[in-house]
């Protein structure tokens, strides 16, 4: 990833006027960025309330517990299997995102050592039916037999691996770039975590050679696309692993206190995460620096270099002219200042002139015409000391790098194939267990059978991915973990609020038997009660009457707010309604409508939310004005709902 964010386009790469040193830091940040705080605090979130309500209070290890400090018992009622099956799916393409892609990497790596062995969907199918007979065996056989001990094994591996390119490199270098990669990611996390690529989804910053300012295109300043390829898949290939990940961080935590848990399932993960981003993403970047110096470079980047003209090459290589400065080897015709020049072309003929025994120019178009298929890649077919990463794919990057490590390079990547194996298997074998836990609801010891059939599952889903992706496989696992990630932002953004009113009760600063209201918003969706329907459905067209109503029997001056909530709530709909007319009767000339609706309807929010707040804290109702303000922009029927039953008999009961 450091290559892809050194060479490729983004807001600094588009900025040539950046050093190179720092554009260099500036990839490993950026890979900080995807893989530091941001990804492992999904799963920590999840993990300490998951554990939390498992362990201190007995409830079944699913994610519909996660719920239960704000919706009370109706987690066990359709809201909660809803959950429950919403993050068994999100686990699932999570999973299989990472099965998929991993078995991408291990099919090319294969085909890296072996070049009989094709890259194809069909190796690749055959991989993933491995992985996955190998996973259901695992699973099979427990956490405490498989599962434990292959993530053992996985772990020894990945630090033979690592700490071998520490001591293979330069380390000195490694270590000197650690310390300041980490002050570097300390100083900028908080704007990295901000950016939005505001200006980049704008219009291009066009006038800049106005201003003086010339820029590589005018599209902005950086890609529109950078954050969706980049940022926005992580974080949704993140977040679909938040239940399985944070649900089983949680099941091997019993017994330890909430700063335990943060420093083992955030603190040190993002360290080592750290560590081994900038061993192999520092060594890569020095690796790349390397390659350009010794004048390699990949194919198109100077010109077409599969065609050449024997006759140029031989007027060019007649009487060794090779060392002069700025020589180049061009295809068609002429000479060389009248035709499109080629340096990879210069790079290839040279180190061959250099090494051969009498070249000929015969020679050298053979030599070129073998070799056009690596060249860029490598210095020479068998010595892979060099390797200009850029030029390959995201899948041959690792094992091209390893192979720089000389003499070890392919013992080290034989480690890394059966370390990837392994990853993956443990990956899909907890992920499995996890699955199943969810569907038992809760049960830590699932039925065999079960087992089998969730492996299984993420197998068959691995493979219909890749196989309806077909070429575009790796995007169509993108989008699934996107697809699957996305709306569960939504699920993680309430656990927040369900930790922190869980912790609250449980360290006294919130009383868990204080008064609430005895209908809850959701609970017109829960229950079958046609009264709460009732009030419901006619909150949503009459609220001014009701919240008259409401605020006349709280003997708060019910007039003047009725008058400002109907006014606004009408002229919201009979804007909507003119929008739509536009829509349809583009003649009408109200394009633009829609705005000022909107603006009325949050002036009718605002008074439903003054109106919540005052009736709450009337009763010593626990809650705030934020959390008013956003039940009244999204249920303000549900809202209105609460408010008429709040004065009856019983319309008021403990929080839990």
């Amino acid at each position: 990833e450091p290559i892809w964010h050194y060479v490729g386009p983004n807001r600094y790469t588009q900025d040539k006027y950046m050093p190179d040193n720092e554009l260099a830091q500036w990839a490993i940040n950026l890979t900080f960025f995807h893989w530091g705080i941001h990804a492992w605090i999904v799963y920590a979130m999840v993990g300490i309330l998951l554990g939390f309500l498992a362990f201190r209070k007995g409830m079944p290890m699913t994610m519909k517990s996660c719920f239960y400090p704000l919706i009370g018992d109706r987690i066990y009622g359709w809201m909660g299997d809803l959950i429950d099956i919403f993050s068994i799916l999100t686990t699932l393409f999570g999973v299989c995102t990472s099965l998929g892609l991993g078995t991408m990497q291990l099919n090319k790596g294969i085909n890296y050592l072996d070049e009989s062995i094709e890259v194809n969907t069909t190796n690749q199918v055959i991989i993933i039916w491995a992985i996955t007979v190998i996973a259901t065996i695992s699973v099979v056989s427990g956490i405490g037999v498989g599962i434990r001990r292959l993530s053992e094994i996985c772990f020894c591996l990945g630090m033979v691996i690592m700490l071998m390119a520490l001591f293979l490199e330069d380390t000195w270098y490694l270590l000197n770039l650690y310390c300041q990669s980490l002050g570097f990611y300390i100083q900028w996390i908080i704007q990295l975590g901000f950016h939005c690529d505001a200006f980049e989804l704008t219009t291009g910053s066009y006038g800049a050679e106005d201003r003086g300012r010339a820029y590589q295109d005018l599209e902005g300043d950086g890609p529109n696309y950078w954050m969706d390829g980049w940022t926005i898949f992580y974080w949704g290939w993140w977040i679909s692993w938040s239940p399985f990940v944070g649900s089983f961080i949680a099941k091997i935590s019993k017994g330890r206190t909430i700063r335990q848990f943060l420093n083992g399932a955030l603190t040190a993960p993002m360290i080592y995460s750290f560590l081994w981003l900038t061993i192999f993403g520092g060594s890569a970047i020095k690796t790349e620096r390397i390659a350009a110096r010794e004048g390699l470079c990949c194919p198109g980047w100077h010109g077409d270099v599969l065609t050449w003209n024997e006759a140029t090459i031989a007027q060019e290589t007649a009487g060794w002219p090779m060392t002069q400065e700025g020589m180049t080897v061009c295809k068609g015709s002429g000479t060389k200042e009248l035709v499109e020049c080629g340096d990879c072309g210069w790079d290839l003929m040279d180190s061959y002139i250099k090494t051969a025994a009498s070249p000929t120019p015969e020679s050298v178009v053979t030599y070129i015409s073998q070799n056009q298929a690596w060249l860029g890649k490598y210095f020479g077919k068998e010595n892979k000391t060099y390797a200009r990463l850029s030029c390959m794919s995201s899948e041959e990057m690792w094992f091209a790098q390893v192979s720089t490590f000389g003499d070890m390079g392919y013992l080290l990547c034989i480690i890394s194939l059966v370390a990837i194996i392994l990853y993956f298997v443990t990956s899909s074998d907890s992920g499995s267990l996890v699955i199943d836990i969810m569907s038992a609801n809760g049960d830590q010891d699932p039925p065999i059978p079960q087992r089998v059939f969730w492996a299984l599952v993420e197998g068959a889903t691995a493979t219909a991915l890749l196989v309806a992706g077909g070429a575009d496989s790796v995007y169509a696992l993108q989008t699934a973990s996107v697809a699957a990630g996305l709306p569960y932002t939504i699920i993680l953004c309430f656990v927040c609020i369900s930790t922190w009113r869980a912790l609250a009760m449980e360290c006294g600063d919130l009383d868990p038997y204080g008064p609430d209201f005895a209908v809850s918003l959701i609970d017109p969706f829960c229950t079958l009660q046609p009264r709460l329907w009732f009030s419901f459905l006619k909150n949503i067209f009459l609220a001014p009457v009701t919240l008259y109503d409401v605020l006349k029997q709280h003997k708060q001056k019910p007039l003047f707010p009725a008058i400002g909530a109907a006014l606004c709530w009408t002229l919201w709909v009979v804007l909507i309604i003119a929008e739509i007319v536009h829509i349809y009767h583009p003649d009408v000339k109200i394009a633009g409508i829609y705005s000022l609706a909107w603006v009325f309807f949050l002036g009718f929010v605002t008074i439903v939310t003054v109106a919540r707040s005052t009736i709450r804290g009337e009763y010593g109702i626990n809650g705030n004005t934020i959390e008013d303000f956003f039940a009244a922009l999204l249920v303000y029927p549900a809202v209105l709902m609460q408010l008429e039953t709040v004065s009856e008999k019983g319309g008021i009961a403990p929080l839990m």
